[in-house]
């Protein structure tokens, strides 16, 4: 089935599911408890075909009947319509899913990694055949983001896409906000919890919102961004120190995955997109630095429309099942009337900016002597590699052996105007060489996400 035609009336379709973990558990559920509602918004019954799963004796709650582990099996049968992948990971799903788009079966997936990595083969294999590829499940959870990027807002131009879209991180750095903790121990709360898995790398070291990025920034500027173009910083180095120094401005750190639309420069540089994640500076006063715990948040800055704000849980079994089961609606209302959901658009194909030309503002604190002439030589170093400061802070206090000698010590924290990230780290490799300074301790980035930033004594 194609979905080219309609169904006839009453007509069942026909659902494999690939996976049945904590998601795929909360699909079986929703789709038995409200099987009666979804056909009647739907004009046709949803019935699952089949359920793929390595090991079936983990899954008593199903008929053994519809568990199978054949998974390439199953989609390859006639009687299936629509395949929901909720297994995660490159391969097999990679493969599995192209088999079910190219033999025209409309796909629902919830796979964020080989979205970001390979969506571009799984959209060409939809379009080849005329099925539908949904997966607004792959970004933030329950929230309705991808729709509305893709169809309620098609006809208005995205200038950026910024937020919270990684809950394990945002519990984290929200935990070392309200207690001071450090990361380490803020981490060790949040897997007793549940909201870190034992290996959270995917998370902490920021590639879970960078594969998000990615989709992200592909919907919203019609170009095709994978993971490896979104430049990814996680959340690993950040201290209570930061959090603390943060906090001192009336600022908290959150990390945030930012897409851009970068306008075209006065030497005839082309428009081009920009995607990055990293932890980050932001003031109080925005509405991101109240969105605490496992929540996501997300703003959507359109010309015409202005700002938008999508806000919800970003994970878990249920809100993800809620997402998926919204596309298999969207999906099985297609194939009733003969419809088909949209395309890819990839059309601008704008250049990924490279991250050294991205400017952003700067806090950067540092280990100095407390002496004459050391504040000038550091301000030089950043006049030299063309970075405006715009405050400065002193600090602390204490004594640093030196020559056999004691010398007291102090704590500068700089803040800068908007520079090219490029001449930035070129100004930390320099302040590093510098006798007087014992020390980098830390570059945070600030985001004003188009606020005032006033209280860093930087104008907005």
């Amino acid at each position: 089935m194609n979905g080219n035609g309609p169904r006839g009336n009453g007509t069942p379709i026909r659902v494999a599911l690939l996976g049945c973990g904590t998601v795929g558990g909360e699909v079986v559920r929703l789709l038995n408890e409200q099987a009666d509602e979804l056909a009647a918004r739907i004009g046709a019954p949803v019935e699952l075909a089949g359920v793929a799963v390595r090991r079936p004796h983990k899954h008593p709650e199903l008929p053994e009947g519809l568990l199978t582990t054949d998974a390439a099996a199953l989609i390859g049968r006639t009687d299936v319509d629509v395949v929901v992948e909720v297994i995660g990971g490159i391969e097999p799903a990679r493969t599995l899913l192209l088999e079910a788009l190219k033999s025209g079966k409309s796909v629902v997936t919830a796979n964020k990694m080989l979205l970001a990595e390979d969506g571009a083969t799984l959209a060409e294999a939809a379009d080849a055949s005329g099925a539908d590829l949904y997966y607004e499940a792959s970004v933030a959870g329950a929230i309705p983001l991808l729709r509305p990027l893709r169809e309620s807002l098609a006809g208005d131009r995205i200038t950026r896409v910024a937020g919270i879209v990684n809950g394990t991180t945002n519990f984290i750095l929200s935990a070392m906000t309200a207690s001071g903790a450090g990361y380490a121990d803020a981490l060790e709360e949040a897997t007793r919890l549940g909201y870190a898995e034992a290996d959270p790398s995917a998370d902490v070291d920021g590639y879970d919102a960078a594969s998000k990025a990615a989709i992200l920034a592909s919907l919203a500027f019609h170009t095709r961004v994978t993971a490896a173009d979104v430049h990814c910083e996680g959340i690993r180095g950040v201290t209570a120190a930061d959090i603390a120094a943060a906090a001192a401005l009336d600022c908290t750190i959150k990390l945030l995955a930012i897409c851009e639309r970068v306008p075209g420069g006065p030497q005839g540089d082309p428009e081009s997109v920009s995607a990055r994640v990293y932890p980050a500076i932001i003031p109080r006063s925005h509405p991101l630095a109240a969105v605490d715990g496992a929540f996501n948040a997300v703003f959507v800055e359109a010309e015409a429309a202005g700002q938008l704000m999508f806000y919800g849980q970003g994970a878990g079994g249920a809100p993800t099942a809620s997402a998926v089961l919204g596309d298999l609606v969207a999906v099985a209302r297609n194939l009733v009337v003969g419809g088909r959901g949209p395309r890819e658009s990839s059309y601008a194909s704008l250049p990924v900016r490279p991250m050294g030309a991205v400017s952003t503002r700067y806090h950067v604190s540092l280990e100095v002597a407390d002496r004459a002439g050391v504040l000038a030589s550091i301000a030089g170093e950043f006049a030299r590699k063309g970075v405006s400061i715009a405050a400065v802070r002193q600090t602390g206090g204490g004594q640093i052996p030196l020559n056999g000698e004691s010398e007291d010590e102090a704590r500068l924290v700089v803040v800068t105007h908007g520079a090219p990230d490029a001449a930035l780290a070129a100004t930390v490799e320099a302040l590093s060489g510098l006798d007087a300074v014992r020390g980098v301790d830390s570059v945070l980035r600030v985001e004003d996400l188009g606020r005032s930033v006033s209280a860093l004594g930087v104008p907005g």
